[in-house]
Formats: structure tokens, sequence, C-alpha cells
């Protein structure tokens, strides 16, 4: 099953059964980029250079990871996303774990490559630019804490579009929270403290934000291990302990952990945001219209059928920019956003284009 019928198998809110939630957890594991340790037997020959990891029947995170980080070693990133492209519409789980892939390729080029500024020449912002992010994981992997902290203002001060605060620059700081979150051994308060460090609230935020995504991808059944700060039993902490100033950066990321704990049901999380305080609660609703295009990848009748599950317009409205912004990030382009906008109803499609055009002028 794909995650089209799985949307379609949600039009009640819910996930009809165990094995379809279980499914749907598995989803957020990949979506997210999650680094899951696998054991591929006899290393980079675990797929061969001629044989795809399909062709090999190996549905495996672990195979995927070595297929392309093989191809980079090789050939370079763009070999490798030239492969990745041309198996993408043939490959399920080449859809469904795109951005986990394009981690691992960043990851593998700051190897090839001397240093960020020059991975990132070579970069593809594909499957919602996650070569970036796995870009500065590679940086932070091998650099000392105290020396990284020192100079935070220079990890991505060569990067183009530091004045503007171009989508290019925002993954690089979005990238440093991931690997600051990894060297605080995934100790959320401590390494939101460490991104305090960077000079200016955009940059200081883009680490927030960086430290809340990781922070839903060390879950246990996630990541291998478990984080503390994650509560099945309250889906929106730590949302509702940080302070005020990280709060906005945590809801932009949060829903993701309560739709998993909730078993998949939008009409709850809704209900859940409902009850944030009003300066964040357009952002934890627009946070779920994340979800519901992550959950759709990226599909536009299945993603506006999960936010048609909000009740009003305050939480329609917010869900759809929500879903209109990650349509923009995955594709790096504005058409696959504004067919989305064009599918609303009309009360919203005016609302959703304003936000597509305000945020494509970034790109």
């Amino acid at each position: 099953m794909d995650y089209a019928q799985l949307a379609g198998m949600m039009s009640d809110g819910k996930l009809p059964d165990h094995a379809a939630a279980t499914r749907f957890k598995q989803y957020w594991t990949e979506r997210l980029g999650v680094l899951v340790v696998v054991a591929v037997a006899g290393g980079l020959l675990g797929c061969s250079r001629q044989r795809t990891c399909q062709e090999r029947h190996d549905p495996s995170f672990g195979c995927y990871e070595a297929y392309y980080s093989a191809i980079v070693a090789r050939a370079g990133v763009s070999a490798a996303f030239a492969d990745l492209k041309a198996h993408y519409p043939t490959d399920p789980r080449v859809e469904t774990l795109c951005h986990a892939i394009t981690h691992h390729i960043g990851q593998a080029a700051f190897v090839k490559y001397s240093g960020i500024p020059e991975a990132f020449a070579h970069g593809d912002d594909f499957c919602a630019s996650g070569y970036y992010h796995g870009v500065l994981q590679g940086f932070t992997s091998g650099a000392g804490r105290a020396s990284l902290l020192a100079n935070l203002d220079g990890v991505c001060a060569a990067v183009p579009g530091k004045e503007r605060h171009s989508l290019e620059y925002y993954n690089c700081v979005h990238g440093l929270g991931h690997g600051i979150m990894a060297m605080t051994g995934d100790s959320l308060f401590e390494a939101l403290r460490d991104c305090d460090g960077l000079t200016g609230t955009v940059e200081q935020d883009a680490c927030h934000n960086g430290v809340f995504m990781e922070n839903l991808i060390v879950d246990g059944e996630h990541g291998g291990h478990f984080s503390k700060y994650l509560k099945p039993e309250e889906p929106l902490y730590p949302c509702t302990a940080v302070d005020k100033r990280y709060k906005v950066s945590c809801f932009e990321n949060q829903t993701s952990y309560a739709l998993g704990a909730t078993r998949g049901d939008f009409a709850k999380v809704f209900a859940l945001c409902a009850g944030v305080a009003a300066p964040f609660r357009a952002t934890c609703y627009q946070s779920l219209g994340r979800d519901a295009a992550a959950v759709s990848l990226n599909r536009v009748p299945a993603t506006v059928a999960m936010c048609n599950l909000g009740t009003g317009r305050e939480q329609r409205l917010n869900c759809v920019k929500g879903a209109a912004l990650d349509f923009l990030y995955f594709y790096h382009s504005d058409a696959q956003a504004l067919e989305l906008c064009a599918a609303l109803e009309p009360v919203l499609r005016s609302d959703c284009r304003s936000t597509v055009a305000a945020t494509f002028r970034r790109f």
C-alpha cells in the first residue's frame, strides 16, 4: 500500500487498524531522515554496483544508504541524484525513503569534498533539501564540540544567501541544529542553549528547528534509542515545557510525533492544537498541514482531504498554509503548491496563494 492509499483510508481522521498505524509510524521514521543503524554484510558489497536494492529484493534502509554512498564515492553527487531521480517513479521504497537517502548522500559528499561550501556547490534540493542537512551532519560528526561552539557563526558564513536568509543558508543552519543535538548526546535543552550562541534570531530559530526535528528522529522505536523528551501520554511535549522563545520552532515539528502517538488521528491532533495558546496555535495547525502533505507524499487530493478534517477556517487555513510550504520545500518549485491552492475551497485560495508567493521569493 502506498501512502496516497493510506490517506484515502483516513477519511474519518483515523487509521483503521494497528497494522496501518505501524506502517504510518514506519513512514515517519523514513520521512524524517532517520539514521537507522544497519549492519550490511560485506560493507558496500551489500548492494552491488550493477544491481539496485529493488533488483536485489532488499528493501532495508541500510541497502539504499550503502548503494547511494557508493555512487557518491565512485562517481560524485550528480550521479547519485541522477540515479535517485531515475528510480523515484519506479521504486516505491525510493519514493518513501527519499529524504533519508538524500541525508546520506550529503554525508558522503562531505567526506568526498573539502568543506561545507564545496559540498553545497554540488548539492541538489530534491526531496526537501535533505542533502544539505546531511552535509552538516557529516561536518559536526567530525568536529570537536568546544571548537564548534567557539565558531558557530562561521560554520555557514560562506554559504550563499546569508544576507537575505536564502533557503540554502537556512538549510545550513537548520542542519547545524541536527548536528549539535547529536553532539550533546541528544540532550535537547542543552542543544537549544548551544544554538543560542549563534548571532541573529533567524539563525537561532533555524538551529532550534533542527534540534527539535532531531529529537523526533531519535525516538526509541525509530532511531534505536529513546528520547527523554517525548511522552506518548502528552503528545505535544516538550513544546509545552520549553521556554517561550523556543515554542514556535518546537510546534513546527511536534505534530509529527503527536500523529504517531494518536495512531494517525488527524482530528485528534487538530483538537490538541486547539488547546495551544493563541500565539502558537496557528503554528501547530501549520505543522499538521506539513504532516498532511508528507503523509500524502505531496499529492494534492489526499492533502486537501486531511486538512479538511479541521473544524473551522482557522484550522483549515493554517493547515493548507503548512501544506503549501511543504510542497514548495519538497519540489523547490511553486507549480505544485499553486496546484494545491487551486484545489481548495474558494475562501482559502487567496491566502494560500499569498503564502506561496511570499515564501517562493526566498528561493
